[in-house]
């Protein structure tokens, strides 16, 4: 009886030894070398998985930013300054300051501008209400107000505006991930650069209807007249389907295409208001 116990330990016990050396010579042969940096990098990453940077997850660009050697060309919008520069020193070169960036909604068509014209009653999603062509307001290109980007923003920088129905992007929260941008139907929202000071002039509208049609439905519309293409001294706006747009990289933030802007449709954000002009009285 003993002889069998002993046979059959023996026996597993060189099964045991033979799948050890198999496993070993397997993981030998299938073993992928993972540089230690990857890991370093994710953990200066914010972690929030929010896939702005356009790839699928932090550690997919830690992965990318590793491999190339430098941040050039990667961007984290949830990261700050102290992010790069803790990535960089985990690299071993030298830190380039982030240039950040903000979401805003191209569209101004509030309750008071574009009156509701229609009682929208159904599933309360943009999309949904995009798919079957409904809007409480006249105008086609308008936010149609049911939420969505608030519900994809994982860092609480967009709410719904009770009084206007608008989406009201909160700007010490947004990162500018494009999670917001990626969900809204009618491409309401944009990614544009922050600015000096939060400083940033846009046009808040994407109507192309032609002008007369474009204003009776929402007040502000753009109604593509040009006169802000001709006032700009840097060309830094054109006008394509009755719609100006101005590049930010070509602006300059001089403010000249404002007030020349007969229905108020070009924003400039974060500037102090203009001073008055004082009548000097003939005495």
């Amino acid at each position: 009886m003993s002889n069998v116990i002993f046979l059959a330990a023996l026996s597993l016990g060189i099964i045991g030894l033979i799948a050890a050396v198999i496993i070993f010579f397997v993981s030998k042969a299938f073993y992928v070398y993972e540089d230690p940096r990857i890991e370093q990098v994710t953990e200066k990453l914010p972690l929030a998985n929010c896939g702005g940077c356009g790839f699928a997850g932090c550690k997919a660009l830690a992965e990318a930013i590793v491999k190339n050697g430098s941040m050039d060309g990667f961007m984290c919008p949830a990261g700050t300054d102290q992010t790069i520069a803790d990535i960089a020193k985990v690299l071993g070169v030298e830190a380039v300051a982030a240039n950040p960036r903000i979401a805003v909604l191209r569209c101004n068509g509030s309750c008071t501008n574009a009156p509701v014209k229609a009682f929208y009653d159904s599933a309360l999603s943009c999309v949904y209400a995009a798919s079957i062509f409904a809007g409480e307001s006249a105008c086609p290109y308008g936010c149609l107000g049911c939420g969505d980007c608030v519900s994809v923003c994982q860092f609480n920088a967009i709410f719904m505006d009770p009084e206007t129905k608008l989406p009201k992007i909160i700007e010490n929260n947004c990162v500018g991930c494009s999670a917001c941008v990626k969900v809204c139907p009618r491409k309401l929202l944009e990614i544009r650069r922050k600015g000096k000071l939060g400083k940033r002039i846009y046009v808040a509208c994407t109507n192309q209807e032609k002008g007369a049609v474009a204003k009776k439905n929402c007040s502000v519309a753009c109604i593509g007249c040009g006169k802000c293409v001709k006032i700009c001294p840097f060309e830094a706006i054109t006008l394509e389907n009755y719609l100006a747009y101005i590049d930010e990289d070509k602006c300059k933030l001089c403010r000249k295409c404002v007030p020349e802007c007969p229905t108020m449709a070009i924003h400039a954000a974060n500037f102090p208001p203009p001073k008055v002009k004082e009548e000097v009285k003939p005495e």
